[in-house]
Protein backbone atom coordinates (compact mmCIF):
# COMPACT_ATOMS: atom_id res chain seq x y z
CA UNK A 1 0.00 0.00 0.00
CA UNK A 2 1.51 3.39 -0.89
CA UNK A 3 2.31 6.42 1.98
CA UNK A 4 0.61 9.98 1.12
CA UNK A 5 3.56 10.59 -0.19
CA UNK A 6 2.96 8.32 -3.05
CA UNK A 7 -0.63 9.30 -3.67
CA UNK A 8 -2.40 10.78 -6.25
CA UNK A 9 -1.61 14.51 -6.87
CA UNK A 10 -5.44 15.40 -8.87
CA UNK A 11 -7.74 14.35 -6.06
CA UNK A 12 -9.78 16.76 -5.41
CA UNK A 13 -12.02 17.95 -2.36
CA UNK A 14 -14.55 15.10 -3.82
CA UNK A 15 -12.11 12.40 -2.83
CA UNK A 16 -12.24 11.08 -7.01
CA UNK A 17 -9.58 10.82 -9.71
CA UNK A 18 -10.24 13.66 -12.15
CA UNK A 19 -7.79 12.53 -14.81
CA UNK A 20 -9.68 8.77 -14.88
CA UNK A 21 -11.66 8.59 -18.57
CA UNK A 22 -15.09 7.62 -18.00
CA UNK A 23 -16.12 5.30 -19.71
CA UNK A 24 -20.12 4.83 -19.58
CA UNK A 25 -20.21 8.91 -20.25
CA UNK A 26 -21.93 7.90 -23.69
CA UNK A 27 -24.55 5.08 -22.41
CA UNK A 28 -28.15 5.91 -22.94
CA UNK A 29 -30.38 6.89 -20.16
CA UNK A 30 -32.18 3.94 -19.18
CA UNK A 31 -33.41 5.15 -15.57
CA UNK A 32 -37.32 4.63 -16.82
CA UNK A 33 -36.87 1.05 -16.95
CA UNK A 34 -35.49 0.42 -14.00
CA UNK A 35 -35.31 3.07 -10.30
CA UNK A 36 -32.31 1.57 -9.07
CA UNK A 37 -29.35 3.86 -8.32
CA UNK A 38 -25.79 2.46 -7.33
CA UNK A 39 -24.13 4.88 -4.83
CA UNK A 40 -20.46 5.08 -3.89
CA UNK A 41 -19.55 6.10 -0.61
CA UNK A 42 -15.75 6.39 1.12
CA UNK A 43 -13.50 4.30 -1.11
CA UNK A 44 -14.53 1.06 -2.58
CA UNK A 45 -18.02 0.79 -0.71
CA UNK A 46 -21.01 0.96 -2.42
CA UNK A 47 -24.57 0.30 -1.89
CA UNK A 48 -27.82 0.42 -3.75
CA UNK A 49 -30.78 2.31 -3.39
CA UNK A 50 -34.22 3.21 -4.97
CA UNK A 51 -35.05 6.65 -6.75
CA UNK A 52 -38.29 6.93 -5.60
CA UNK A 53 -38.44 10.61 -5.69
CA UNK A 54 -37.69 10.33 -9.79
CA UNK A 55 -34.98 12.89 -9.44
CA UNK A 56 -32.81 13.29 -12.38
CA UNK A 57 -29.81 11.52 -11.88
CA UNK A 58 -26.32 11.11 -14.10
CA UNK A 59 -23.13 9.29 -12.98
CA UNK A 60 -21.59 11.59 -10.70
CA UNK A 61 -24.12 14.00 -9.22
CA UNK A 62 -23.81 13.85 -5.23
CA UNK A 63 -27.00 12.81 -3.25
CA UNK A 64 -28.06 12.62 0.05
CA UNK A 65 -29.69 8.37 1.11
CA UNK A 66 -31.50 7.23 3.77
CA UNK A 67 -29.58 5.48 6.40
CA UNK A 68 -30.26 3.23 9.27
CA UNK A 69 -30.99 5.27 11.13
CA UNK A 70 -30.14 8.73 10.00
CA UNK A 71 -28.64 10.12 6.32
CA UNK A 72 -25.65 9.99 4.16
CA UNK A 73 -24.11 11.52 1.05
CA UNK A 74 -22.60 8.98 -1.74
CA UNK A 75 -22.07 9.82 -5.26
CA UNK A 76 -23.56 8.34 -8.04
CA UNK A 77 -22.31 5.82 -9.59
CA UNK A 78 -24.60 4.03 -11.75
CA UNK A 79 -28.48 4.26 -12.70
CA UNK A 80 -31.24 2.47 -14.47
CA UNK A 81 -30.80 -0.94 -15.97
CA UNK A 82 -26.77 -1.17 -15.64
CA UNK A 83 -27.60 -0.27 -11.42
CA UNK A 84 -30.02 -2.84 -11.50
CA UNK A 85 -27.54 -5.52 -13.46
CA UNK A 86 -24.74 -4.98 -11.07
CA UNK A 87 -27.08 -5.44 -7.84
CA UNK A 88 -28.05 -9.31 -9.03
CA UNK A 89 -24.35 -9.62 -10.00
CA UNK A 90 -22.66 -8.59 -6.24
CA UNK A 91 -26.02 -9.35 -4.01
CA UNK A 92 -25.79 -13.09 -3.53
CA UNK A 93 -28.94 -12.82 -1.70
CA UNK A 94 -31.49 -10.18 -3.04
CA UNK A 95 -34.06 -11.06 -0.70
CA UNK A 96 -32.36 -10.07 2.55
CA UNK A 97 -31.40 -7.04 1.31
CA UNK A 98 -32.70 -4.02 2.14
CA UNK A 99 -33.37 -0.80 -0.48
CA UNK A 100 -33.37 2.50 1.13
CA UNK A 101 -34.47 5.23 -1.18
CA UNK A 102 -32.64 8.78 -2.02
CA UNK A 103 -34.09 11.87 -0.39
CA UNK A 104 -32.46 14.17 -2.88
CA UNK A 105 -29.64 15.89 -4.52
CA UNK A 106 -27.09 16.85 -2.15
CA UNK A 107 -26.75 20.84 -1.31
CA UNK A 108 -23.28 22.85 -0.50
CA UNK A 109 -24.22 22.24 3.22
CA UNK A 110 -24.67 18.67 2.93
CA UNK A 111 -21.07 18.34 0.92
CA UNK A 112 -19.46 20.90 3.30
CA UNK A 113 -20.99 18.62 6.67
CA UNK A 114 -19.43 15.74 4.72
CA UNK A 115 -15.98 16.80 4.36
CA UNK A 116 -15.78 17.80 8.40
CA UNK A 117 -17.16 14.45 8.93
CA UNK A 118 -14.27 12.81 6.46
CA UNK A 119 -11.52 15.16 8.71
CA UNK A 120 -12.63 13.40 11.98
CA UNK A 121 -11.52 10.17 10.51
CA UNK A 122 -7.70 10.27 10.63
CA UNK A 123 -7.23 10.90 14.59
CA UNK A 124 -10.12 8.70 15.53
CA UNK A 125 -8.46 5.78 13.53
CA UNK A 126 -5.37 6.90 15.38
CA UNK A 127 -6.50 6.90 19.23
CA UNK A 128 -8.72 3.96 17.57
CA UNK A 129 -5.65 1.66 17.34
CA UNK A 130 -4.26 3.00 20.58
CA UNK A 131 -7.63 1.56 22.35
CA UNK A 132 -6.95 -1.72 20.96
CA UNK A 133 -3.64 -2.47 21.55
CA UNK A 134 -4.09 -1.43 25.51
CA UNK A 135 -6.92 -3.68 25.35
CA UNK A 136 -5.00 -6.24 24.17
CA UNK A 137 -6.56 -7.18 21.35
CA UNK A 138 -4.77 -9.02 17.93
CA UNK A 139 -6.21 -7.20 15.92
CA UNK A 140 -5.56 -3.74 13.58
CA UNK A 141 -7.73 -1.04 12.63
CA UNK A 142 -7.26 -0.31 9.03
CA UNK A 143 -9.80 2.45 8.34
CA UNK A 144 -12.65 4.54 9.74
CA UNK A 145 -15.50 5.78 7.92
CA UNK A 146 -17.56 8.42 9.94
CA UNK A 147 -21.20 8.64 8.33
CA UNK A 148 -21.95 12.52 6.60
CA UNK A 149 -24.43 12.97 9.59
CA UNK A 150 -22.19 12.05 11.96
CA UNK A 151 -24.24 9.68 13.83
CA UNK A 152 -22.40 6.43 12.99
CA UNK A 153 -19.00 5.70 12.36
CA UNK A 154 -17.77 2.33 10.78
CA UNK A 155 -14.24 0.40 12.15
CA UNK A 156 -12.64 -1.41 9.34
CA UNK A 157 -10.27 -3.71 10.97
CA UNK A 158 -7.78 -6.93 10.18
CA UNK A 159 -7.78 -10.14 12.51
CA UNK A 160 -6.34 -13.62 11.71
CA UNK A 161 -8.64 -14.94 14.48
CA UNK A 162 -11.88 -14.41 16.16
CA UNK A 163 -11.68 -11.27 17.94
CA UNK A 164 -13.98 -10.79 21.35
CA UNK A 165 -14.20 -7.21 20.88
CA UNK A 166 -17.66 -6.35 22.96
CA UNK A 167 -15.83 -4.44 25.54
CA UNK A 168 -14.08 -2.57 22.48
CA UNK A 169 -17.00 -1.31 21.28
CA UNK A 170 -18.34 0.34 24.62
CA UNK A 171 -15.04 2.00 24.87
CA UNK A 172 -15.92 3.52 21.51
CA UNK A 173 -19.15 4.47 21.84
CA UNK A 174 -17.67 6.65 25.19
CA UNK A 175 -14.85 7.64 23.56
CA UNK A 176 -15.81 9.17 20.10
CA UNK A 177 -19.83 9.48 21.54
CA UNK A 178 -21.03 7.78 17.87
CA UNK A 179 -22.63 4.57 16.95
CA UNK A 180 -19.93 1.74 16.49
CA UNK A 181 -20.18 -1.17 13.63
CA UNK A 182 -17.25 -2.98 13.13
CA UNK A 183 -16.41 -4.75 9.65
CA UNK A 184 -13.49 -7.39 9.18
CA UNK A 185 -11.65 -7.12 5.88
CA UNK A 186 -8.87 -8.60 4.24
CA UNK A 187 -5.49 -7.46 3.13
CA UNK A 188 -7.25 -7.29 -0.19
CA UNK A 189 -9.83 -5.01 1.03
CA UNK A 190 -7.71 -3.16 2.82
CA UNK A 191 -5.37 -2.53 0.23
CA UNK A 192 -8.46 -1.11 -2.50
CA UNK A 193 -9.49 0.97 0.41
CA UNK A 194 -6.16 2.65 1.07
CA UNK A 195 -5.17 2.76 -3.07
CA UNK A 196 -1.88 3.24 -4.17
CA UNK A 197 -0.39 2.27 -7.64
CA UNK A 198 0.91 -1.25 -8.84
CA UNK A 199 4.23 -2.23 -10.23
CA UNK A 200 2.51 -1.85 -13.68
CA UNK A 201 2.36 2.17 -13.24
CA UNK A 202 -1.54 1.99 -12.99
CA UNK A 203 -4.09 2.55 -10.30
CA UNK A 204 -4.78 -0.32 -7.96
CA UNK A 205 -7.01 -2.97 -9.92
CA UNK A 206 -8.95 -3.61 -6.23
CA UNK A 207 -8.91 0.34 -5.60
CA UNK A 208 -10.01 1.61 -9.20
CA UNK A 209 -12.93 -1.37 -10.70
CA UNK A 210 -12.23 -4.59 -9.22
CA UNK A 211 -15.38 -5.68 -6.64
CA UNK A 212 -14.50 -9.61 -6.02
CA UNK A 213 -11.49 -11.08 -3.91
CA UNK A 214 -10.68 -14.33 -5.24
CA UNK A 215 -7.99 -16.82 -3.62
CA UNK A 216 -5.32 -16.99 -5.90
CA UNK A 217 -2.84 -20.08 -5.73
CA UNK A 218 0.62 -20.57 -6.77
CA UNK A 219 -0.97 -22.85 -9.64
CA UNK A 220 -1.32 -19.68 -11.26
CA UNK A 221 2.42 -19.00 -11.32
CA UNK A 222 3.22 -22.29 -12.90
CA UNK A 223 0.84 -22.63 -15.38
CA UNK A 224 1.87 -18.81 -17.09
CA UNK A 225 5.30 -20.28 -16.69
CA UNK A 226 5.81 -17.36 -14.14
CA UNK A 227 8.78 -17.11 -11.45
CA UNK A 228 7.81 -19.23 -8.68
CA UNK A 229 8.97 -16.72 -6.07
CA UNK A 230 5.91 -15.43 -4.44
CA UNK A 231 7.28 -12.19 -3.22
CA UNK A 232 8.26 -11.36 -6.20
CA UNK A 233 4.76 -11.52 -7.67
CA UNK A 234 3.04 -10.13 -4.71
CA UNK A 235 0.97 -7.05 -4.94
CA UNK A 236 0.77 -3.95 -2.34
CA UNK A 237 -1.63 -6.08 -0.24
CA UNK A 238 0.91 -8.54 0.22
CA UNK A 239 -0.68 -11.57 -1.43
CA UNK A 240 -0.53 -12.74 -5.28
CA UNK A 241 -1.58 -10.53 -7.37
CA UNK A 242 -4.45 -9.83 -9.02
CA UNK A 243 -3.87 -9.85 -12.96
CA UNK A 244 -2.54 -13.32 -12.38
CA UNK A 245 -5.96 -14.33 -13.55
CA UNK A 246 -6.14 -12.26 -16.24
CA UNK A 247 -4.70 -14.16 -18.75
CA UNK A 248 -4.74 -17.68 -16.68
CA UNK A 249 -7.92 -19.15 -19.27
CA UNK A 250 -5.42 -18.24 -22.02
CA UNK A 251 -2.15 -20.36 -20.82
CA UNK A 252 -4.69 -23.08 -19.51
CA UNK A 253 -6.56 -23.77 -23.54
CA UNK A 254 -3.20 -23.09 -24.98
CA UNK A 255 -1.55 -26.18 -22.78
CA UNK A 256 -4.11 -28.67 -23.23
CA UNK A 257 -2.28 -28.96 -26.66
CA UNK A 258 0.84 -30.21 -24.18
CA UNK A 259 1.40 -34.11 -23.21
CA UNK A 260 0.13 -34.12 -19.85
CA UNK A 261 3.98 -34.93 -18.37
CA UNK A 262 6.90 -33.68 -20.34
CA UNK A 263 9.23 -36.43 -20.49
CA UNK A 264 12.61 -36.77 -20.84
CA UNK A 265 12.97 -37.79 -24.66
CA UNK A 266 15.50 -40.77 -25.85
CA UNK A 267 17.33 -39.99 -29.13
CA UNK A 268 20.11 -41.26 -30.66
CA UNK A 269 22.57 -39.41 -28.85
CA UNK A 270 21.66 -39.75 -25.46
CA UNK A 271 18.40 -38.61 -23.06
CA UNK A 272 17.17 -35.06 -23.92
CA UNK A 273 15.45 -33.04 -20.52
CA UNK A 274 12.97 -30.35 -21.03
CA UNK A 275 14.50 -27.26 -19.65
CA UNK A 276 11.33 -24.87 -20.57
CA UNK A 277 8.55 -24.17 -22.09
CA UNK A 278 7.18 -21.95 -23.96
CA UNK A 279 2.89 -22.20 -24.03
CA UNK A 280 1.89 -19.38 -26.10
CA UNK A 281 4.33 -20.04 -29.38
CA UNK A 282 3.76 -24.01 -28.19
CA UNK A 283 7.56 -24.99 -28.35
CA UNK A 284 9.89 -26.61 -25.69
CA UNK A 285 13.04 -26.55 -24.67
CA UNK A 286 15.54 -29.64 -24.52
CA UNK A 287 18.90 -29.56 -23.22
CA UNK A 288 21.73 -32.88 -24.31
CA UNK A 289 24.79 -33.46 -23.12
CA UNK A 290 27.21 -34.85 -25.17
CA UNK A 291 30.79 -35.32 -25.29
CA UNK A 292 31.35 -31.24 -27.03
CA UNK A 293 29.34 -29.79 -24.10
CA UNK A 294 25.21 -29.51 -23.36
CA UNK A 295 23.31 -28.73 -26.58
CA UNK A 296 19.91 -26.77 -26.44
CA UNK A 297 17.09 -28.23 -29.01
CA UNK A 298 13.85 -26.03 -29.66
CA UNK A 299 10.94 -28.39 -30.73
CA UNK A 300 7.39 -27.27 -31.16
CA UNK A 301 4.74 -29.43 -29.56
CA UNK A 302 3.61 -31.42 -32.22
CA UNK A 303 7.45 -32.73 -32.58
CA UNK A 304 7.47 -33.77 -28.94
CA UNK A 305 4.20 -35.90 -29.02
CA UNK A 306 6.05 -37.81 -31.75
CA UNK A 307 8.99 -38.58 -30.78
CA UNK A 308 7.21 -39.71 -27.16
CA UNK A 309 5.29 -41.86 -29.44
CA UNK A 310 8.47 -43.21 -31.07
CA UNK A 311 10.13 -44.00 -27.63
CA UNK A 312 7.53 -45.81 -27.17
CA UNK A 313 8.02 -48.10 -29.73
CA UNK A 314 11.86 -48.13 -29.01
CA UNK A 315 12.60 -45.93 -31.88
CA UNK A 316 15.22 -43.41 -30.45
CA UNK A 317 15.39 -40.84 -33.42
CA UNK A 318 18.10 -37.64 -33.80
CA UNK A 319 16.80 -34.18 -32.96
CA UNK A 320 18.82 -32.79 -35.25
CA UNK A 321 20.73 -29.31 -35.20
CA UNK A 322 20.81 -27.87 -31.82
CA UNK A 323 19.17 -24.00 -31.68
CA UNK A 324 21.58 -21.46 -30.36
CA UNK A 325 20.73 -19.83 -27.19
CA UNK A 326 18.33 -17.01 -27.53
CA UNK A 327 16.73 -14.27 -24.78
CA UNK A 328 14.12 -16.01 -23.05
CA UNK A 329 10.28 -13.71 -22.88
CA UNK A 330 9.38 -12.95 -19.60
CA UNK A 331 6.60 -15.06 -19.48
CA UNK A 332 8.61 -18.31 -19.81
CA UNK A 333 9.51 -20.73 -17.20
CA UNK A 334 13.41 -21.27 -16.63
CA UNK A 335 16.54 -20.03 -18.39
CA UNK A 336 18.04 -20.85 -21.66
CA UNK A 337 21.51 -21.64 -20.36
CA UNK A 338 24.21 -20.32 -22.15
CA UNK A 339 27.08 -22.32 -23.84
CA UNK A 340 30.19 -21.65 -22.18
CA UNK A 341 32.80 -19.72 -24.34
CA UNK A 342 36.62 -20.24 -24.41
CA UNK A 343 37.23 -17.40 -22.56
CA UNK A 344 34.14 -18.24 -19.66
CA UNK A 345 35.60 -20.45 -16.92
CA UNK A 346 33.91 -24.18 -16.54
CA UNK A 347 32.78 -23.08 -13.13
CA UNK A 348 30.88 -19.74 -14.66
CA UNK A 349 28.59 -22.61 -16.58
CA UNK A 350 24.63 -21.44 -16.24
CA UNK A 351 23.02 -24.46 -13.80
CA UNK A 352 20.21 -26.07 -16.20
CA UNK A 353 17.05 -26.19 -14.05
CA UNK A 354 14.71 -28.83 -14.60
CA UNK A 355 11.13 -28.15 -14.46
CA UNK A 356 7.83 -30.92 -15.51
CA UNK A 357 4.64 -30.21 -16.21
CA UNK A 358 1.52 -32.18 -15.85
CA UNK A 359 -2.20 -32.58 -16.21
CA UNK A 360 -3.97 -33.40 -12.71
CA UNK A 361 -6.27 -36.49 -13.88
CA UNK A 362 -8.83 -35.76 -10.98
CA UNK A 363 -9.28 -31.76 -11.57
CA UNK A 364 -8.18 -31.20 -15.18
CA UNK A 365 -5.83 -28.36 -14.18
CA UNK A 366 -2.41 -28.37 -15.56
CA UNK A 367 0.21 -28.19 -12.61
CA UNK A 368 3.73 -27.61 -12.34
CA UNK A 369 6.94 -28.71 -10.41
CA UNK A 370 10.14 -26.79 -9.94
Amino acid sequence: MSCQGCSFKDIGATGNLSSKYDWLSDLPDTSAVSDMVEVQFKATRKEFFRNTEKLSLQRGDWVVVAAAPGHDVGQVTLTGYLAEKQFRLKIKNPARYELLHIYRKASPLDLSRREEARKREMPVMIRARQIAKDLGLDMKIGDVEFRSDNGKAIFYYIAEGRVDFRELIKVYAREFGVKIEMKQIGARQEAGRVGGIGSCGRELCCSSWRTDFTSISSEALALQGLSPSAQKMAGACGKLKCCLLYELDVYMEAGQEFPEELLNLETSRGIAKPVKTDFLTKTVWYSLDLSGGEKIYQLPVSEVRRIIQENKKGIRPDLGIPDKPVNEPSFVLGSVPAEPSEEQPESRKKVVRKNKFFRNKKTGKMAGRV
